[in-house]
């Protein structure tokens, strides 16, 4: 019994150990730049590539803001990864880098880590190289002279360059154009704007359509609102025609108070129009279905409204003598 476990146990050691080695042949860091030489500014690539077993877990380091001291990262890094070949893959890291400084710049090399059940193994690349140049402003005969600063060159304009302003231009000139015209067309209609004659007076208007109504009998047939609608449209023609109170686009709260904005007064009159404008309200937005009775005091109170204001016409006339005159109220 002892034995047998002396050998599994040593069949593992030697199991752990072949596959360490086996590993440790497979994996293959490598780091660089695209170039080993530069100007001060310019921008590259700094790649981080490992070929490994495609079931291995490594530990891949991520550079945060630099490389090394002086080479600074401005993006990445952009992990990406491909089949090499049977059972092996290939991960690779990419940064874009660069430097303000001038110098010869070494990188230390790039390492994974392995972890298993025998602890950390770790995997470098080589050192990687990066000489960073100054751009020569001068001829290196002349480094010592002084001379004079470079006037900007100035490059021609090209069309495309002035498309933009001109379509700029021409829309800036057709807002103006469009706000002139519909200004003067606004001008034409107040200008143009009468206030309709009416032909006949207010009250006989208003008489003859609620003699109408009241011959097409809509709330004995049953359509009750019909009919209060007609009725206050007749009302508010009314009001409209005698007091130029539009209201037919307005609500009763703001007929009323737009009507006593022209000085009528609210007396009993007024009430007769409140109530059959409230009582029309209830039966066309409140489904209020008003007796027969509320529909003839309806009518009532609308023929007294349009008597009791509508307006007095003057007619001149003569007395006996024929010198003296007075009006005859109609």
């Amino acid at each position: 019994m002892m034995k047998t476990r002396l050998l599994n146990i040593t069949l593992v050691i030697l199991a752990s150990f072949f596959f360490a080695k086996m590993n440790g042949q497979d994996i293959k860091v490598s780091a660089g730049f695209d170039t080993s030489r530069i100007y001060i500014g310019d921008q590259i690539h700094f790649s981080v590539t490992v070929d490994q077993p495609a079931g291995l877990k490594l530990d891949i380091p991520v550079f945060r803001d630099t490389i090394n001291k002086n080479i600074e990262i401005l993006s990445g890094p952009v992990t990406d990864s491909s089949v090499v070949s049977d059972g092996m893959i290939r991960v690779s890291r990419k940064y874009l880098v660069t430097a303000f400084d001038s110098g010869m710049y070494f990188v230390k090399p790039v390492f994974v880590e392995l972890k298993d059940a025998n602890g950390i193994k770790r995997f470098y690349s080589d050192y990687s190289i990066l000489d960073v140049a100054r751009v020569q402003m001068t001829p290196p005969d002349s480094a010592s002279g002084i001379f004079d600063i470079v006037q900007p060159y100035g490059a021609p304009l090209t069309f495309v360059e002035i498309l933009p302003w001109i379509l700029l231009v021409l829309a800036a000139a057709l807002l103006i154009w469009a706000v002139i015209r519909f200004g003067r067309r606004l001008k034409k209609k107040e200008k143009e704007e009468v206030i309709p004659v009416i032909s006949e007076p207010a009250h006989v208007i208003a008489f003859r359509e609620l003699e109408k109504l009241k011959e097409e009998k809509l709330w004995e047939s049953g359509e009750v609102k019909k009919y209060y609608t007609r009725l206050t449209e007749i009302l508010r023609q009314y009001l409209e025609n005698r007091y130029r109170v539009f209201s037919l686009e307005m609500t009763t709260s703001e007929t009323l108070e737009t009507l006593v904005k022209t000085g009528f007064r609210k007396d009993e009159t007024y009430d007769y129009l409140k109530s059959v404008l409230n009582g029309a309200d209830l039966v066309k937005f409140a489904k209020y279905k008003p007796e027969p009775a509320e529909n003839e005091v309806s009518f009532v109170n609308s023929w007294t409204f349009v008597s009791s204001t509508k307006m007095e016409q003057s007619v001149p006339d003569t007395n006996e003598s024929g010198n003296d005159k007075k009006e005859v109220k109609v």
